[in-house]
């Protein structure tokens, strides 16, 4: 089996497994009463401690694949996908679910770990960028089916209902699994530099510290912040919808926005990643949409027409297409040059830490800086990574002489 079939076999997994999950995101919040929940507060808790415990579990995970394979640690997040999404309709007490939203994020761990080291294997800097669009936007896939099927069907049988059906569905995954033939754990071929660990690698390379960095900043201001106020920033600025003659609200626009995104993705995507690839093209791709992603964040307060201002979030959504599949590709890059398990175990930490304070920071902000400073502020956040990458791009990720002093084995 090819490269790309390889990566598209493990992207229709992570999707699958993924189902129940993106249906708990748009079903849990109108629908908690069913399943035994008391208050508001613990939808909040079960919605976001997936991603907080794989903040200290990232590590952990990074060290296991060092012992198993890859298709072990898939067949154990497509069990754990399987116990928990079916857990959501037949549990009714909120410490028990609580224990299975954590068992979820050990899943998805597995899961995202498991499919950089199979890309890093399959992939050379030639068509690493063209196999990390291709997982991300199919992988996407399952959050777009998981929040429309669980959202329409719910108002119809129920949650619990809609829970064990796509927990059942998640058993349509395993028969994937004997088509994952890229066996080899994180270890890798490539260099590794054994002896330096996680934060002293992020210390002594240049190229790990500015990877980590800007997709921090990436993932809080676009997974974070802008999708976590995105109804919030389209009722202030439009309190009173109109499209094609029919009223809508904020919150069904923005789940439109967020719609069209996923639905794109599998064919932007890699064509973005694709783009990148060979000599510098990564860079290059890497600095024109950081600013054209500060202008356009810098043009959200403005008062324009209602139609171009649709245009500049649906233009933000398509940045955040690029830099996502671009920034996930120089961490692969940047993990091949070091550290395999060290810089992907970091990566994913730092980006699950963006997503996570994200919406904190984005309603902190709002809330005492006003709409208009925030946005600002991101887009100067914006231009600094620009100013950066453009103008010591090349030196960050390797492409002159690194300084005395910073170890890299080949």
């Amino acid at each position: 089996m090819d490269q790309t079939r390889q990566v598209k076999v493990m992207a229709y997994i992570t999707a699958i497994c993924l189902l129940g999950d993106s249906m708990l995101y748009v079903v849990l919040p109108t629908h908690w009463e069913e399943i035994g929940l008391t208050s508001l507060w613990e939808v909040g808790i079960l919605l976001s401690v997936n991603r907080l415990i794989r903040l200290p579990l990232g590590p952990l995970i990074g060290w296991i694949y060092r012992k198993m394979s890859i298709r072990t640690g898939l067949l154990i997040a497509i069990l754990l996908s399987v116990i928990t999404t079916t857990s959501y309709g037949l549990f009714s007490t909120f410490w028990l679910l609580l224990i299975m939203r954590c068992m979820w994020g050990i899943a998805w761990s597995l899961l995202r770990l498991g499919s950089y080291f199979a890309i890093l294997d399959a992939s050379t800097e030639q068509n690493r960028g063209h196999l990390m669009g291709t997982f991300n936007g199919l992988y996407r896939l399952g959050s777009l089916f998981g929040m429309l099927l669980g959202g329409i069907f719910a108002d119809f049988v129920g949650l619990e209902l809609v829970a064990k059906i796509l927990g059942f569905l998640a058993l349509l995954a395993l028969p994937l699994l004997p088509l994952v033939t890229i066996q080899s754990t994180g270890k890798g071929s490539g260099s590794e530099i054994a002896a330096v660990g996680p934060r002293l690698l992020f210390l002594k390379d240049r190229s790990v510290l500015f990877t980590f960095v800007t997709s921090l900043v990436v993932t809080m201001l676009f997974q974070g912040m802008f999708i976590s106020i995105l109804s919030y920033v389209i009722e202030s600025n439009n309190p009173h919808i109109n499209l094609l003659g029919v009223g809508i609200g904020a919150a069904s626009l923005a789940g439109i926005l967020q719609a069209i995104r996923w639905g794109w993705e599998p064919f932007l995507a890699p064509r973005f990643g694709k783009l990148s690839d060979g000599g510098n093209k990564r860079l290059i791709l890497l600095a024109a949409s950081l600013f054209i992603t500060a202008f356009l964040f810098a043009m959200v307060p403005m008062d324009i027409s209602f139609g171009l201002w649709l245009l500049v979030l649906m233009g933000i959504q398509l940045m955040a297409t690029v830099l996502t599949t671009v920034m996930d590709a120089i961490a692969l890059d940047v993990a091949q040059r070091t550290s395999r398990v060290a810089v992907m175990t970091g990566f994913t930490v730092i980006t699950d830490l963006g997503a996570a304070i994200g919406p904190t920071l984005g309603y902190f902000m709002v809330s005492v800086l006003g709409l208009e400073i925030t946005y600002w502020v991101a887009a100067g956040i914006w231009l600094i990574l620009w100013g950066t990458w453009h103008f010591s791009g090349r030196k960050i990720l390797g492409y002159l002489p690194y300084e005395k002093g910073v170890e890299q084995v080949s």
